[in-house]
Order: structure tokens, then sequence, then C-alpha cells
């Protein structure tokens, strides 16, 4: 055998094997992780017990509000186990929860909802404790969530009257109620125009 060979042989025993595949990134309900698609055929197909880590998952997330959409990211070691890390919920869940309504604008220009600065700033506490914005300051995640907001349909406000602030939400509900009915009866329409 001659000294190349020996000395490759020696590498590939002693250096780690190198993993390329990219961690897993998905959006999970806290406390309602199951092995049906999408998650199951997820997990499936990285070599993850699916029955395992829904367990793991729906054990992590007991003390938190279930259904609350979590972030998490799924990274696959050599030898089979992962490494799981959930992170809060998206900023556009926090910010329809303090608006109470649960879609944003239907139309450009539409207004969607109300929230005050002091919502905005609890709000941004929470998120700056996400690893992804931890270099940004405080003031910076209450800009972004300024813009998201804006991207949602909500306005941010200083103060909000409750009277005001109840009718606003009932001439809200009226508008996407007519929204959708149009959506159904245009969807319908199509429908009836292709068969």
């Amino acid at each position: 055998m001659s000294k190349m060979a020996a000395k490759g042989k020696f590498l590939k025993k002693t250096l780690p094997k190198i993993d390329h595949s990219s961690s897993l990134r998905v959006i999970i309900p806290a406390g309602m992780a199951n092995a049906k698609p999408p998650l199951g055929s997820q997990l499936g197909q990285r070599n993850i017990n699916v029955a395992n880590f829904c367990n793991d998952f729906n054990k992590k997330t007991e003390n938190i509000i279930e259904g609350m959409p979590l972030p998490c990211r799924v990274k696959v070691k050599a030898d089979g186990t992962y490494d799981l890390v959930i992170n809060n919920p998206p900023a556009t869940y926090f910010l329809k929860q303090a608006a109470g309504i649960e879609r944003g604008k239907m139309c450009k220009g539409e207004i969607a909802g109300r929230i005050t600065l002091k919502h905005l700033y609890e709000i941004a506490c929470i998120k700056s404790q996400d690893r992804s914005l931890a270099l940004l300051s405080l003031e910076q995640v209450c800009k972004m969530l300024v813009g998201i907001a804006r991207t949602c349909g909500i306005e941010v406000v200083h103060k909000l009257d409750p009277v005001e602030h109840e009718e606003f939400m009932r001439l809200r509900e009226e508008n996407v109620q007519i929204r959708l009915e149009d959506m159904r009866l245009s969807k319908e329409a199509k429908m009836l125009r292709t068969t």
C-alpha cells in the first residue's frame, strides 16, 4: 500500500463527517404537534422519529397557550438526533392579538385594526428576546414593528377611545363579512364558468 493511500485512510477515520443539510424551519402550533402532513413528512425526510419529536415538542410547549404559532428550527445531527430551537410567535400574531383581529387588511388602504404605542412597546419587549433580533436595540425593534403593523393594516395610535374603538370594530366586522361573501360568490361564478 502506498503512503498516499495509507494517509487517505487515516484522514477518513479522524476527520468528522461534514453535514451539508439545511435546518428545517417550520411553524408549529404550541402543544399540537402531530405526525400528520406537512410536519410528519418533513421530519420523515430528515430521518427523525416523528412520534418522539411530537412528544418532545408538546412537552416543551405545554406551559404555552395551546395553538399559538411557534417558529421552530430543527437541526439534524449525523447520529440521527436533533436540536430543537423554539422561538417566540411571529410579530404579526402579537399585533393581530393586540388589535383584536383575526385577519389583516383585505384591500389597499384599509385599516384592519388599531393598537396603542403601549401595545407596540410590550410586543417589542417580547420580540427583542428572539435570537434573530438580538443585535437590534429596542427602538429599532419598535420601528420594525411599526412597519409590520402597517403592512397588516394596523394603525398605531397614542390613545384608544373605548366607545369609538368598539364602533370601529363593529364596522370592520361587517366589512369583512361583506368581502368574504363577495369572494365566495366570485369563486362560485368562476367554478360555473369552468364547468
